[in-house]
């Protein structure tokens, strides 16, 4: 019997279609990311794609882009508009890397001080410099290698990155247009999150604009210590308070999942959340209101 690295000698690999995917290093901390884009087979609509940024692309990637390519086929059906899919993933082979746990984090926790496994925990307190790269860095490029709607930007982020997707919207919101938070590691900087939370609510009473926020996790999850699956439904209740301010908030607990089985069915609701048709976009979200 041939072994897998035989096999990956003698055989061609599988290709995404219509995919590539580089590596950058930020100017100002000299990570590496890998990223990776997937471009519609149709030619972009006057306004340009659509365009979602995925966190931990390396686990998400190819079911983002796959279902993007089926339901953005027939958005009269599904809901679905075609869109440019960019992730932002690392140089390994693995699912998930411990630099998350710098990129994602605006700080480092004070409660927790080990994994789940008893090894110590990454660094953390990245977030700042890695919002950075992504708004100065990746998107030029991406905007100037796509014809892209600088109007429909959605961040997708899920558990840590979930955490970092809320502390975007809480500290610069005019960054995308919608925000999915997958399963938010809320508790792990609760506190400055909250505080983040208010500034962010004290500022949309003097500079309203208009967002999208979608929170989701798996209805096993309720049980886990860290409640963090309820502490994302208060969120969202918080948020659609603010609906008068320009925020459309949802929340969706899917049911039968837990933490990593989330995943393939927020990413089918997230897409029909932000890729909805443009003959919708007045009612459903809107151009933004730049800040």
């Amino acid at each position: 019997m041939m072994t897998f690295e035989q096999n990956d000698i003698a055989r061609p690999k599988v290709e995404i279609p219509r995919s590539v995917q580089w590596t950058m290093r930020s100017r100002a901390e000299n990570r590496s990311y890998q990223i990776m884009v997937a471009a519609p087979a149709e030619d972009p609509p006057p306004s340009g794609f659509p365009v979602i940024y995925l966190l931990d692309a390396n686990s998400v990637f190819g079911t983002v882009v796959e279902a993007v390519r089926l339901q953005g086929g027939r958005p009269d059906k599904t809901g679905v508009v075609p869109a440019v899919v960019v992730g932002i993933g690392y140089p390994t082979e693995r699912p998930f890397s411990p630099d998350r746990y710098y990129d994602y984090t605006p700080e480092p926790t004070t409660e927790f001080f080990h994994k789940s496994d008893g090894t110590a925990l990454p660094e953390q307190g990245g977030a700042a410099a890695f919002l950075q790269f992504i708004e100065e860095e990746l998107k030029p490029q991406i905007e100037r290698e796509f014809k892209i709607d600088s109007d429909r930007q959605t961040i997708f982020g899920h558990s840590l990155g979930g955490l970092f997707v809320l502390h975007v919207l809480f500290t610069k919101p005019s960054a995308f247009q919608c925000f999915v938070a997958g399963s938010p590691s809320i508790h792990w900087n609760r506190q400055r999150l909250l505080r983040e939370e208010r500034q962010f609510a004290s500022r949309l009473e003097r500079e309203p604009l208009r967002v999208k926020v979608l929170l989701g996790a798996g209805e096993w999850e309720k049980h886990h210590i860290s409640r963090n699956s309820d502490s994302a439904r208060e969120l969202s209740e918080r948020l659609s308070a603010l609906s008068a301010y320009g925020v459309e908030a949802a929340f969706h607990e899917f049911e039968g999942e837990n933490h990593v089985s989330v995943l393939p069915v927020l990413i089918s609701r997230a897409l029909r959340f932000a890729l909805y048709p443009a003959h919708h976009e007045e009612r459903e979200c809107g151009p933004a209101q730049r800040q």
